[in-house]
């Protein structure tokens, strides 16, 4: 895993000048931090190695040869501010202070059903008997949620733990959204199944941890 974080001046510099004036070749950027070449290029490397930086063909219209800059990398998204989660919770009480209690759950419930029919459809092409594939695609669509999901089986259950909740900060300010949750597990998994919150993030817990154990056919 790289580490996109407590990197030191000269590399802040650098990626700084990156975010500001995209892709630069190395002169270019020494050209702007007003250093060499020589001083530049043993940042880069160590920028690369962690995977915040990237090598890359510039375009320059040119003929010849074209120059090779860099970039940055996806990772290097952590490096700056990120008031998401801020912003979030400014929306919800704003709607809640403008629209009203009410009308917070109704944008609540139409996102919910959005995301079961989302569900629905990526668990149209599996055995209608199967309670184990049903959780496993859940848990995939989670984890590209930023949840971090996995399942583990526990006897006669199976297990979903959540390992991050990248909605922490909204949950927070509107707990419907832990209850909804499980509303929808519920709702996504079917009938066929009892779903229960063993472990919740908001009363403590390390994670949001979920049992599911397929019904007793009569």
């Amino acid at each position: 895993m790289h580490e996109s974080s407590g990197i030191g001046d000269a590399q802040r510099r650098i990626v700084d000048h990156l975010k500001r004036a995209g892709a630069s070749t190395t002169a270019g950027i020494a050209d702007a931090l007003g250093v060499t070449t020589q001083a530049v290029r043993p940042q880069l490397v160590e920028l690369e190695e962690r995977g915040l930086v990237n090598a890359e063909t510039l375009v320059t219209g040119t003929r010849g040869r074209p120059p090779v800059g860099w970039a940055l990398s996806p990772l290097a998204i952590d490096l700056f501010p990120d008031r998401h989660g801020d912003l979030t919770v400014e929306l919800l009480r704003t709607m809640r202070s403008e629209l009203g209690d009410e009308a917070v759950e109704r944008v609540l419930a139409t996102r919910d059903r959005n995301h079961l029919a989302d569900l629905h459809a990526e668990m149209a092409h599996l055995d209608p008997d199967d309670v184990a594939a049903r959780v496993a695609v859940l848990a995939e669509q989670r984890t590209l949620q930023g949840y971090m999901a996995e399942v583990t089986v526990d006897g006669d259950a199976l297990v979903l733990t959540e390992h991050h909740c990248p909605v922490c900060a909204a949950a927070t300010e509107c707990q419907n959204l832990c209850r909804n949750e499980l509303e929808l597990f519920r709702a996504a998994i079917g009938d066929d199944a009892e779903v229960e919150r063993t472990g919740h993030l908001l009363s403590g817990d390390q994670r949001c941890v979920y049992r599911i154990r397929a019904r007793s056919r009569a």
